[in-house]
Order: C-alpha cells, then structure tokens, then sequence
C-alpha cells in the first residue's frame, strides 16, 4: 500500500506492506511515519466532519476524535436524522457514536438565504 503521512508538513511518501506476519514502513523519516503507516495499513481513522441542511439553516459538526472509515457511512446517517434549532457552537448532538467513543459537536451555525 502506498499512502502519504499526514503527521507533519513533510508528507512522506510511505510504501507499506506485510512481510513475514510483520507490517513494515518505508519512506518515513521519523517515528511518527511509521506509526501513521501502521495504522493506516490496520486501522485507518479520520475525523468525519459533516453538516445537515433544514429550511432555514445548516449545523455544520465533526467528531471530536477520529473514528473508524468503515463506520463514517453509518455515523453519516445516525447524523443526518438529527433536528434541533436550539444547539449551539460546542454542543454535543450525539455522546459516543456508534460506540466508538467519539462525540458528535457543532462547529456552527449558518442561517441559509
């Protein structure tokens, strides 16, 4: 698998394979890399950011720490099933997602025109 670290400014080109039962990780020049390789190769994570449109306005939220890519369809449509006028700047609109410890949380507020 190739992929670029995302760790630092530099973005290594990282080269990422099994051998022998062990991940392996080219192309990093720092320890981070190497972690960031793993990962992505075992795991890989992102923080999904969204927003939900209503007639007269659009909640834009992320999650507050990185979830599963698997589960962003799913997350993505527990989301979309949310209304509330009331949340504000901060607010958690859904505590531990899909059992994967992340909070959903508005970053704003957009009147639509």
């Amino acid at each position: 698998m190739e992929t670029i670290c995302i760790c630092c400014p530099i973005g290594c080109r990282l080269s990422v394979k099994k051998e022998n039962g062990e991940i392996v990780v080219t192309g990093n020049t720092c320890p981070r890399g190497k972690e960031y390789g793993i990962s992505e190769f075992t795991l890989p994570k992102r923080v999904l950011t969204t927003s939900v449109v209503f007639n007269d306005f659009t909640l834009t939220m992320k999650t507050n720490i990185a979830i599963d890519k698997k589960l962003q369809n799913e997350a993505l449509k527990q989301i979309k099933s949310i209304y509330k006028k009331e949340y504000k700047i901060g607010d958690v609109v859904i505590k531990n997602i899909l059992d994967t410890g992340a909070d959903v949380v508005i970053t704003g507020k957009l009147l639509n025109v």
